[in-house]
């Protein structure tokens, strides 16, 4: 309707003309918006509930990821460069023009807007890199400890790159604090901006707001604050009881107080003070009572990979949907990078579909992350 209209003549009369003006602006109202719109039904509402990795620098109608976002309105995706699994470099990132493609591809498949997500943090963990024909950034370590100017232009190179090749989320910034600086997955790697969270949330903030302004949204992480963690996640079970402080909590009380959270990620660490029983992603005590309650956050909250070995290696996974949608959880990202499984989404959508038939989760809930979901591809 949109393409036929362009070719129509405004009258000449100023009557005419806003009556014409009315009249188009109620044809554009009526435009099939099946993604955005109420009454949305329970499989499309679980769809939009996973973020998903595939494999391939290509893909067409026939891949299985394509048939996922078409025919179980998958809500997202998330590319790598390099395959885990496989431990080589053939995954989804090959040069500029082969992403935009890939993006634009993906994209085409869906009735409702595609998250396309991708790690462009900066320094040692940053997906889009030189050799691919992308600019590569400092790590936060370093950005944190020089000039706000320093972080601007590194969030102005990010979004840019982001947004010309069609990525739309980045997850991104990094605002655990440094209390461990041989921490194996943030301190040793450079992924903090400081040890002192006010220095912490100010980057983060910086960082953001050049996304926002190159239309990419991002994403805090990993809650509640995974700077003190003597282990990693991604390994198994995290323990941070005797090393965490509510000091980590500061940047996210900050940049959500702002009102400049797009969407929060969490940690698969496990804080016997917060909860006796369950890590953060799992923990409804954590998810609902601390960041949505205590916080005020009402926006998109993802878990970190539900294949890490802190969820993985710990609980089923019939367990681990459970309880990361009864604690809170909107997204669950399967990155299907440290394994692979090409049915992925269809296992996941069914698992949860399963639940709500059966009465173990409420369809109540479905919807509740669904509007959220909604709220946030609203703005994109």
């Amino acid at each position: 309707m949109l393409a036929r209209t362009r070719n129509l003549q405004a009258p000449k009369s100023p009557a005419m003309r806003t009556r014409f003006a009315a009249l188009l602006l109620l044809a554009c109202c009526l435009l099939p918006a099946p993604a955005l719109a109420h009454g949305a039904d329970l499989d499309t509402m679980i769809g939009q509930m996973i973020l998903a990795g595939f494999r391939g620098f290509t893909v067409n109608q026939r891949s299985t990821i394509v048939r996922d976002i078409r025919e179980r309105h998958l809500g997202g995706v998330i590319l790598f460069d390099y395959d885990m699994f496989w431990g080589a470099g053939q995954r989804n990132i090959r040069s500029v023009e082969q992403v935009r493609r890939l993006v634009k591809d993906l994209k085409a498949g869906a009735d409702i807007p595609l998250l396309v997500a991708v790690d462009q943090e900066g320094g040692k963990v940053q997906r889009l890199k030189a050799r691919y024909g992308f600019r590569e950034t400092p790590s936060a370590a370093d950005l944190g400890a020089g000039s706000d100017d320093a972080v601007r232009e590194a969030g102005v190179v990010v979004g840019a790159d982001l947004s010309s090749v069609g990525f739309n989320l980045n997850f991104a910034p990094v605002v655990d604090v440094n209390v461990d600086p041989d921490s194996p997955a943030i301190g040793r790697l450079g992924r903090s901006f400081s040890s002192d969270p006010e220095r912490v949330a100010r980057c983060a903030g910086i960082f953001m707001d050049e996304l926002h302004r190159a239309r990419v949204l991002s994403c805090l992480k990993h809650f509640p604050g995974h700077g003190s963690a003597g282990t990693d996640s991604h390994k198994g079970l995290t323990d941070v009881t005797a090393t965490w402080s509510g000091a980590e909590l500061i940047p996210y009380r900050e940049l959500i107080a702002a009102g400049r959270a797009d969407m929060v990620m969490t940690a698969h660490i496990f804080n016997a003070r917060l909860d006796p029983d369950y890590p953060a992603t799992l923990s409804k005590k954590v998810i609902t009572g601390l960041l949505r309650g205590e916080l005020g956050f009402d926006g998109v909250i993802v878990t970190d990979d539900m294949d890490m070995g802190a969820i993985a290696d710990e609980y089923g996974r019939r367990e681990a949907v459970r309880r990361a949608i009864e604690a809170g959880a909107d997204i669950l990202l399967f990155g299907n990078n440290l394994s692979f499984d090409e049915h992925i989404v269809e296992k996941v959508h069914a698992l949860i579909r399963s639940m709500v038939d059966d009465g173990t989760i409420p369809k109540a809930r479905i919807e509740a992350s669904f509007a959220r979901i909604m709220r946030l591809k609203r703005s994109l």
